[in-house]
Formats: structure tokens, sequence, C-alpha cells
């Protein structure tokens, strides 16, 4: 499979890796196995373009990433370049470091105009449901009508959730263009889901593929082994993996391109 792929049959291209940028916004309530220090405006403008000289075109962002979506609106350059993946329903307070969700639709509209304002950007590739684990009462109550409503409008050109229940995410594809689930070496619970997408046509976008940190060490190079297992999944569209390293990006990039060859 190629290291570009189609998202779902949303008329969208991604790279098999995405940027995740939880590190540039936010240091409190994440659960690393190790500290890091948010990164300044330089090293984040570095790590941009280092990911687009890599052929990264995806990145993933989010209210709940503390200050991250505003750092990318500054400090982004080729916007049309990008395919920009953010996230209504949580809410973070970087203050106190503690999240809450609301999934209303008037919410739902508040948060993506917000997010429009703060990415200095006229339309938004994709906009997930930040789920907080009741996957089917948040669709029951029409927060992914609310989004595909400005998928009407022409506000994104996407919309998804980003699940925590098999039945969740079955139930995201019925009503949407993509699921992110979590697939890794050690959680496949999530697969059911993914296959659905495959004979769908819908996107599926991966987190937690490599644990949040917490691989396996006993495996050689659990890494590569887990973009192998997941970037060799029909219906893969991309994994999204949060680094501010630029070498660990450089080698993951690189095991990707090996995990995508036939």
């Amino acid at each position: 499979m190629s290291f570009m792929r189609p998202l779902g049959n949303t008329g969208l291209t991604v790279s098999a890796l995405g940027l995740g940028t939880v590190k540039i916004g936010r240091d409190k309530g994440v659960k690393y196995p190790t500290g890091f220090t948010i990164p300044d405006d330089r090293a984040v403008v570095e790590l941009l373009a280092q990911a687009r000289d890599l052929g990264i075109n995806l990145i993933d962002t989010a209210p709940a990433y503390g200050h991250s979506e505003q750092r990318l609106g500054q400090l982004m350059s080729h916007r049309q370049e990008w395919i920009i993946v953010t996230k209504v329903g949580e809410e973070f307070d970087n203050d106190s470091g503690a999240s809450h969700f609301d999934f209303s639709p008037e919410h739902v509209r508040r948060s993506v105009e917000r997010s429009l304002t703060r990415l200095k950007t006229d339309y938004l590739d994709c906009v997930l449901v930040h789920s907080d684990g009741n996957d089917l009462a948040i669709i029951e109550q029409g927060t992914l009508d609310a989004l595909n409503d400005l998928k009407k409008a022409g506000l994104i050109r996407a919309s998804g959730m980003s699940t925590k229940t098999v039945d969740g995410g079955l139930a995201a594809l019925q009503h949407a263009d993509i699921a992110m689930v979590t697939y890794n070496l050690t959680h496949h619970d999530e697969v059911p889901v993914i296959e659905q997408a495959a004979a769908d046509q819908k996107g599926i976008l991966i987190k937690k593929a490599f644990a949040s940190g917490h691989l396996d060490d006993n495996i050689a190079d659990p890494v590569q082994e887990s973009l192998n297992l997941i970037l060799g999944t029909t219906g893969v569209s991309s994994i999204i993996a949060g680094t501010i390293n630029p070498k660990h990006l450089q080698e993951n990039v690189a095991k990707a391109h090996v995990a995508c060859q036939p």
C-alpha cells in the first residue's frame, strides 16, 4: 500500500503518518511515560517544515490540546498543502489542567467557528467529535448531525468521531465520513470498525498506535512492528503520531515507508 492514501471517500488524500500536536500546546494531564517541555515557536516552525519535507500532509489538533490550535494558526505556513484535523466536544482548561465536555449542537458550531479563527483558515478539512466514552449517547443527541450541517455549509470538508467503543465506531461510520480508533500491538478490539470502514469506503485514522509511548521493550523494534501491523491493515488511512523530537519524526517516517512497501 502507498504512503499517500485516500481518506475513505472524502476525496482527501493523506500521508500514512500524520503529525499529532498535543505536545506543542499542552503538558498537563497527559499520559506519556516521560516528561517533556513544550517547544518554543522556532522549534515548532522547524518541526512543521521538517514534516512537510518528509511528505507528511496530515496534522491533528484539538481544543483539548491546550494552545495547539492557536500556535498552529500563528506558525503554520502553506495552509493549502495541509490536511487539518481538529475536534469538538472536549474543552481543556490550561489553568486547572481539567477537561469538560459539551456535545450540544450549539457548542459544535461555536467550537468549529472558534477553530477556524484560531487556525486562521476559512475551512477545516476534517472535524471529529472528541468522545468522552459515551459514544452512542453522543451520536443520539445529534452531535454528528450538527457537524454534517456545517459540512453542507462549506465550513468543513469531512466529519467523523474519535470513538472509544466498537459500537460507537460502527455507529459513527453510519453517520459520518471517518472514525478515529485505537489500534496497536496489544489492542485489537476495534478492528471490526476498521473492517466495516473498508467495506463502506469510509476513512480510518489510528490513535495510540504506539500505546502513548508504552511499547513492549521485549520486541526488537516495537515501532516498526506497530507500523507494519497497522499500515498493512486494509482500511487504515493514517496513523496520528505525536512527537516534538525531530529525530523521532524522521525515524517514524522512514519506518512508515518500510511498512507501506508491498
